[in-house]
């Protein structure tokens, strides 16, 4: 089964350098140019949609750890055989690598120049999900590399990212996981799919293993980044429709939470200052 809806369908970062950082989302990540201006790019796998955009800040601190933020984006591979295509190219440029089987997926982990996490992941069919009291079984199992490149023809050549690339969820550090419930669940409307020993949740539309995933190991209580600091500057949360867009806001205005318009466009924030852009 292939999921039609996959809301997180932009994420915008800061940069301390947009030079060296169009240089790795193209050189390594696969992405190619869509449009660019002296301090922001935005990035494309298919040439027409821009899944990423980079904006350089004029004053800029690092990115800073303990604190709340992106932990990483995960860009959608739509088969197998593109990750193990992926995952080769990475080997011959030497990439530090992490890698996981969640059972759900097959995945690969690695930072950008600014230290921001990125996932690169295949889907398993949905078929062979397990559920458990609607809730989805993962794990974090070592990936089996080898059968995973066992893929691809010897001579594969990489091609960067293929034009069916999405972004497939993105997952945040919070402060508390109780006022992310809050946010996410009863404000946003996603479903907790997986509560991970109390200090992660996963949460999604339609049955998806998850399109957002919150956690507290950055410290609960984590301290929120300044402006000036690299990390996530926002992402895009794609509703169906008008009104279930419109639905979410009045439920996050009522319980409390801020949400600003401007030009026809609507940004929340969580109370970990992660920003959204709620759209349909």
């Amino acid at each position: 089964m292939k999921f039609q809806s996959y809301p997180i369908q932009h994420v915008e970062l800061k940069v301390e350098n947009l030079e060296r950082s169009i240089s790795f989302y193209k050189k390594v990540i696969g992405f190619s140019v869509l449009e660019k201006t002296e301090k922001e790019v935005f990035l494309t796998a298919d040439g027409e949609t821009s899944l990423l955009s980079l904006k350089e800040l004029e004053h800029y601190s690092p990115k800073q750890g303990k604190t709340t933020g992106l932990y990483h984006f995960a860009i959608l591979l739509p088969e197998r055989v593109y990750l193990a295509s992926i995952l080769k190219h990475f080997l011959k440029q030497g990439i530090e690598l992490g890698a996981s089987d969640h059972l759900v997926s097959e995945a690969l982990y690695l930072s950008d120049p600014d230290g921001n996490g990125i996932e690169v992941y295949a889907d398993r069919d949905s078929s062979t999900w397990k559920w458990q009291n609607n809730e989805v079984v993962m794990d974090t199992k070592p990936l089996d590399g080898q059968n995973l490149l066992n893929e691809l023809p010897k001579d594969e050549e990489w091609k960067g990212l293929p034009h069916k690339t999405l972004i497939g969820h993105i997952h945040l550090h919070v402060r508390n996981l109780e006022e992310a419930e809050k946010f996410y669940k009863e404000g946003l409307g996603l479903d907790i799919v997986t509560n991970y020993g109390g200090h992660a949740l996963f949460l999604s539309f339609h049955r998806y293993h998850h399109h957002i995933g919150v956690n507290i190991w950055a410290g609960k209580d984590a301290k929120n980044p300044k402006p000036e600091h690299v990390g996530l500057k926002s992402f895009a949360l794609f509703y169906d429709t008008k009104e279930q867009r419109d639905k979410a806001i009045e439920r996050l205005i009522s319980l409390g939470f801020h949400v600003k318009e401007q030009d026809d466009v609507f940004t929340a924030e969580d109370e970990s200052g992660n920003k959204m852009k709620l759209v349909f």
